[in-house]
């Protein structure tokens, strides 16, 4: 009927109009692309040159301010550890005031329980150092004597080796603590900061929700980052607890000197990439020495060495997964950085750090993903390396049956070949 055909053709041009508007917008949006790429590759150099300066001077901001950035940056990281705690309540139908009163609690016992430690720790270390000053001084004395054995005659080796004093490790560390009037400033920070995190914590799934379909690659950068640094940590507290008990008690057997420091030196210093396993063992190393010689050394060292390889090295990469993809490179550098930037703690929130700044230039970034597999995601690049590994090991299979096939034809081209003639006294010997 006409008004069938008039009604099809009138969607045919509705068509025909939609496709012209998408090719146009696909048009202007590639041309606003090449020329934004242009626009770029002509000033390349001096974006380059903005971005270093700027990252200076973000860096040099943070360690101006590492006093206050680093307590509200762990208090933050505790925060998200223990959200999913406020997440069940909820789901048990707890109402969001008493979930997070138990939020707060759960984190406050959990730090005053390593306050309590380390106070303990501290204790004893001031105690054996006491206790074995002469032997510490006399070691020092022997390490200068073969030192200068060796022909490394520095005067200022024997100095500082016949000035040494253990007693003023004691007061270093007495000051260290006494300096720790600080700490009462930093655990205000902390526990405001997790007093006002945790409340606000409750409006975050409503917050993601509603943002979500206007900036759905931020949400799932937010929600994955929590998720990696919620994984990470509480992975490392765990196998850290496993270390320092294991590790406590072989020193323990070992009759090593402050057994129970060591073993809580190698719970904090399980944080620390890299770096944290030699950090751990020098100290059991110098009282090990002391009381038992070179057997108890080696000792030492095989104790430290096997339960390091088993715990980060064969259980912590299976457990932890892909939640901290990052290069064993950039692991090292990021500690030795925010080391610097914002102090001691840095070194132990350092892979946190390191996650927040991929977070923000290149997760939330989409323009930026080519970057990945530099900075450590190797899924794709392992892949492509096991297939150029089969490739060459094919070809060199295919290159050793080439050789063996002509090897086999040379010997049966031998075989075949007709025998020269005989010459000289047998040849005329009649038969």
């Amino acid at each position: 009927m006409w008004w069938t055909r008039k009604r099809a053709e009138s969607r045919e041009a509705a068509d025909a109009a939609a496709e012209a508007a998408a090719e146009a917008e696909d048009e202007a949006e590639a041309k606003a692309e090449a020329e934004s790429l242009a626009t770029m590759s002509k000033h390349r150099n001096a974006y380059i040159l903005m971005g270093i300066g700027g990252a200076a001077l973000a860096t040099f901001g943070l360690a101006a301010i590492s006093g206050i950035f680093a307590p509200v940056f762990f208090a933050l990281v505790l925060t998200i550890c223990v959200h999913p705690l406020r997440i069940a309540l909820e789901k048990r139908g707890v109402p969001r005031g008493i979930a997070t009163g138990s939020v707060i609690t759960a984190v406050t016992l959990l730090l005053l329980t390593f306050g309590y430690a380390v106070i303990v720790a501290f204790g004893q270390f001031t105690e054996i150092l006491s206790q074995f000053s002469d032997q510490i001084a006399a070691a020092g004395q022997d390490v200068a004597n073969w030192l200068n054995s060796l022909g490394i005659t520095s005067t200022e080796i024997s100095d500082a080796a016949s000035s040494f004093d253990p007693g003023t490790l004691i007061g270093f560390v007495g000051g260290i603590v006494g300096g720790l009037t600080g700490w009462i400033t930093i655990g205000v920070i902390i526990f405001t900061m997790l007093l006002l995190m945790a409340m606000d914590a409750g409006f975050v799934p409503t917050l993601f929700r509603q943002l979500y379909p206007v900036r759905p690659l931020v949400v799932g950068s937010l929600v994955a980052y929590g998720h990696n640094v919620r994984r990470y940590m509480v992975v490392t507290t765990v196998l850290g607890l496993a270390q320092g008990f294991v590790n406590w008690i072989a020193l323990v057997i070992l009759q090593v000197p402050g057994a129970f420091i060591w073993g809580l030196l190698a719970f904090i210093c399980s944080f620390i990439p890299n770096v944290g396993y030699f950090l751990a063992i020098i100290p059991p190393i110098i009282f090990g020495y002391l009381v038992g010689g070179w057997p108890t050394v080696i000792a030492v060292i095989v104790v430290y060495g096997v339960i390091n390889a088993v715990i980060q090295s064969i259980i912590q990469p299976r457990v932890v997964g892909r939640a901290v993809s990052l290069s064993q490179t950039i692991t090292f550098f990021s500690v030795l950085f925010w080391a610097v930037v914002i102090g001691p703690i840095g070194a132990i929130l350092a892979i946190p750090l390191t996650l927040l700044v991929r977070l923000l230039l290149v997760d939330t970034n989409p323009q930026m993903s080519w970057i990945r597999p530099m900075i450590g995601e190797l899924d794709e690049t392992k892949a492509i390396m096991a297939q150029f590994d089969a490739e060459a090991k094919a070809a060199r299979k295919a290159r050793r049956a080439a050789k063996a096939a002509a090897g086999r034809s040379g010997g049966r081209g031998g075989g075949d070949a007709v025998p020269e003639p005989a010459t000289g006294p047998a040849a005329s010997t009649p038969t």
